[in-house]
Order: C-alpha cells, then structure tokens, then sequence
C-alpha cells in the first residue's frame, strides 16, 4: 500500500505506443501456479479502464518475467495541453519515492551486505550517540528516531540540501532502532554520507555504479536531466473543474536520493531484471549480490499486526516487504507527488516476476492498483476485489493527514478584535526554520514572508490574536493558523514536532535562530 503522502479529469485513452519487438511470446503458466499469459491478456483492459475511471493522463508499464520484458507499453498522452504526444515505453517519469529502491540498489554497489551496518560519518542528529552510532541501515528502514517526514517542510519553504541535513539535528528522536517513521531526508542522508565517503555527488555514484552499467540510459538523479528530456511526462493534478491539468513543477534534488530520479519503463524494466537476478543483467554482475540481497529482507516493522495472528508490515532497505500465505517474498514500493506523479513497483522473486507502473498524475491510487489486478489475476485468474476504491480511500486519508483541527475558513460569529498590525509586525526567528518577517500592507493587512528567499503569505484574521493562512507546495494542507503571544509567533502546521514557535528579534533568540 503507498506510503504516507502528506497532500493532495476527463479521462482520455489516447490508445498505446509500443515499441516493435518489445512484448515477447507469450509466457506458460509458472512452476508456482501463476498464470503470467492470463495477466498479461487481461493488463491493456486493466490499464485503459482505471485511466478511465481516474481521468490520469498518462500511464507507462513494464512487466519482466523470467529475465525477459514480455510486456511495455506507454498509455494516454504527456501532457493534456499542447503538445501533448503520446506516452511510450521511453517516455520520462519522475519516480517519487520510487527512487528508494532505486538508490538502495546504487547503495547495495557502493556498500556491500555488511556496508550497511557500519556507523556513518557526517550525519549529527539530536542525541550525541545516536549521531555516532547511526547506519545506512537504520536510515534506509526509517528506524532512526527521526519524526515522520522530517526535513519536508524546509524543504517546500525554499531550503537546499545541506541546510536541511544540517537542521535534522533540531528534530525530536524517538527510541533509536525500535520505531518506525518514514523519512525522505533520514535516506537522503544515508546516501549523501555514502557519496561524500567515496568523494562524488550523489547524482554520479548512481550513474557510475548503477545506471550507466546496467544500460538505464534514460534514468537520472537530477532534476534538469528530466526538465531537458524530449519525451518528457509532465506532471498533472485535478483543477476545480475536475480536469487534469499540468499545473506544477516539482524540482526534487534536495531529496534525491528518496525522491529525485527520473525514468522510463524501458529503464525500469531493466533494473527489475537486474533485482530478480542477484544483480546480474545480460550475464553481467552490475550490483553485488549480497548487499542487494540485504535490501530485500526486513529491517524495521512499519505496520503492527492488524489482527491477532496477522503479519506486522516491514520494511527493508526501500523496499516495503511482506510475504504472502505461500511464504514467498513480496517486495513493492509506491511513489506520489501531489504536485502531480503517483508510481509503484512490486516483485514476486520466487516467481521471477515483477511491475512497474508509471504515471503522470497527482496520487489516485492508479498504479497501485494495476499492480494488484494483475498479480491477482496471475494467481487467481481475476482481481479478488475492486483495488481502486480501497487503494484511493488510503491515499484520501494520508492526503487529509495534518490537517487543522480548526476551520479557519469560518471565524467565529463574535470574534476577538485584532490589536494594531503594528503589534505584529517585525522580524521573527527560530533556529530550524530560520527567519521570518511580518509586514503590513498598502492596503491594510498583514503579509508573513518565510522560508530563505521569502515565500508570501497573506494574513487573514480569525480571532484575537490568531491569523491564518493558506498553505503551499507539495505537503499544503489547506489553511493553517497564526498565533501571536507575547512577543512570539507560533505557525500551526510547522509545529508538528514542536519546532514551530517564532521569538521576536531582541528577545534573546540567541546566536543560532536565523538560517544557518
């Protein structure tokens, strides 16, 4: 199921480019009982039915059975406004936090099985002895202490890399090694430790040890590869009037590793030969077998058991793993920007079977589901319940998630008159998410600028001393609020983690409030 994505048409079948020679005959059913012809009969209809029902524009998919690609084909169009062009089996996605696996794989090279276990250097979090003990494997299975998707929020106010890795250090932990939380910075750092250890950008130990080697010529850890690519998928979202319209841009290097890859289903369908096969791909050993066989396994729970004799969820090296009730191993992963991508990939090592579905519209839950037909379809002969309500109902919740309790949009009928904006306005600092300012306006009013090259927010009174906002960017939530007390400034949605209070400059904020 996807993870936690913290936010948020017409459909068009636009029919399918596929490249010649790309399908192969037609596969047996599997020593294990899965009937990969009968899914791979039934995977147009599945495709072009759940575009429909979404309105996603455009859709790419591989499937790799037996090291060979037996199916790829590009869906719908790359952008809904002209020029459009149709999606194809080389048509560039962002990946969203399909890049995990990804960059675990890259990982698996660079470290080897007992890599991972070894402490890291130049990763300082709050507790002293976590910061001196902490490994890629306890960054990469979200087991850190680090809070849930810390370090995003810095990230959508305009901060670069090295601040927020450098600012993690401000985040509450919890107990190390015994809880779960997903964070995109925590690997990131992994894997920005592992580059500075071997003296390269990210973006070039992924190429130099994964991409280039294993023939995923297509596939990038930077974000102007994809901007500059010519058959490029544009990321879409659902505008009020319920069409898909690509609206946004979602430049992800300050998480590139979790986050920031880019590729197509051909590329795909080359790295998933490579994880069915030990790290092999056209009988050549491009990962070492051991360190890729160590990100397959589990590394933390990330879900308790639903039910008293149910399995817990787990989690590997950015991988989600489960298995099933004929004891084999299920890898997968889901990616989703609400700027506009939703992807997922899914494996079944003992049937030598895997998927990877690419799109190019805001989460709906659509290639999760394309998933899940078609391997219910290859062991049951047909889906074993209709996937797509189940799937978005998840994404719903997890979009609606940090939410205020509060709606801002409705005052209360007798509210608190707002003392004079002069009473406000002024500098404001904080020591992990910088300096803020608070101005009036011509017109009357209040602007709050944060983040390092100021985003504006304007203003609007609620009551008292409580304002509000309209929140941006990939994790909005809609309106959050604003409460002055004393000569300090608390911002509701930034205070998750209790990081969000603002000290009036000449309050004593102290020598480190203000970007560092």
């Amino acid at each position: 199921m996807p993870h936690k994505v913290r936010r948020r048409g017409i459909a068009a079948a636009a029919g399918f480019a596929l490249a010649a020679g790309a399908v192969a005959a037609a596969p047996s059913p599997s020593p294990g009982g899965f009937d990969v012809a009968r899914a791979l009969d039934t995977l147009d209809a599945q495709v072009q039915e759940g575009m429909r029902r979404t309105g996603v524009p455009g859709v790419s998919v591989a499937v790799v059975h037996d090291d060979k690609v037996v199916y790829l084909k590009g869906f719908g169009v790359r952008s809904t406004e002209a020029p459009g062009g149709k999606v194809g089996p080389d048509t560039v996605f962002q990946l969203a936090s399909v890049s995990k696996p990804v960059a675990s794989t890259v990982l698996a090279q660079a470290l080897g099985a007992d890599g991972f276990d070894a402490p890291l250097k130049g990763v300082t979090l709050k507790d002293p002895w976590v910061s001196a003990h902490v490994t890629a494997a306890d960054l990469l299975s979200h087991r850190s202490g680090l809070p849930d998707h810390a370090g995003d929020l810095l990230e959508d106010l305009g901060y670069d890399q090295s601040y927020i890795l450098s600012h993690l250090r401000y985040e509450p932990l919890s107990p190390f090694r015994t809880s779960y939380a997903y964070t995109n910075f925590g690997f990131t750092a992994a894997a920005e430790a592992a580059a500075k250890a071997k003296g390269v950008p990210w973006s070039r130990l992924s190429e130099d040890l994964l991409y280039a080697p294993a023939g995923m010529n297509s596939t990038s850890s930077r974000f102007s590869d994809y901007q500059n690519a010519a058959d490029r998928a544009l990321t879409h979202v659902k505008t009020e009037d319920g069409t898909w319209k690509p609206r946004h841009v979602r430049n992800a290097d300050a998480q590139t590793a979790a986050g920031g890859v880019s590729s197509n289903a051909r590329d795909m369908a080359r790295w998933l030969r490579l994880q069915l096969n030990g790290g092999k791909i056209d009988g050549r050993q491009v990962v070492n077998a051991e360190g890729l066989a160590e990100t397959h396994v589990p590394h933390s729970i990330s879900q308790p058991p639903p039910e008293p004799g149910a399995q817990p969820g787990y989690y590997g090296l950015g991988w989600n793993v489960r298995y099933d009730d004929q004891g084999r191993l299920r890898l997968s992963h889901s990616g989703a920007f609400a700027l506009g991508t939703n992807t997922s990939v899914t494996l079944v090592p003992a049937e030598k079977l895997a998927i990877a579905v690419l799109t190019n519209g805001a989460p709906t839950g659509l290639p999760d589901t394309i998933a899940l037909n078609f391997f219910d379809t290859a062991e049951h002969g047909k889906p074993s319940r209709d996937w797509l309500p189940v799937v978005a109902k998840s994404y719903e919740e997890q979009l609606g998630e940090g939410r205020s309790e509060t709606d801002y949009a409705k005052p209360p009928a007798d509210p608190q008159p707002a003392r004079p904006d002069s009473a406000y306005t002024g500098t404001y600092t904080n020591p992990y998410y910088g300096r803020a300012t608070v101005t009036g306006t011509s017109g009357g009013g209040l602007v709050l600028r944060l983040g390092p090259a100021p985003q504006n927010y304007p203003l609007t009174h609620y009551s008292g001393d409580t304002f509000s906002f309209e929140t941006a960017g990939e994790n909005a939530i809609g309106r959050t609020g604003v409460t002055f007390t004393d000569g300090r400034m608390r911002v509701e949605y930034l205070d998750a983690n209790g990081l969000g209070t603002f000290e009036k400059a000449g309050r004593g904020s102290g020598p480190e409030a203000g970007p560092q």
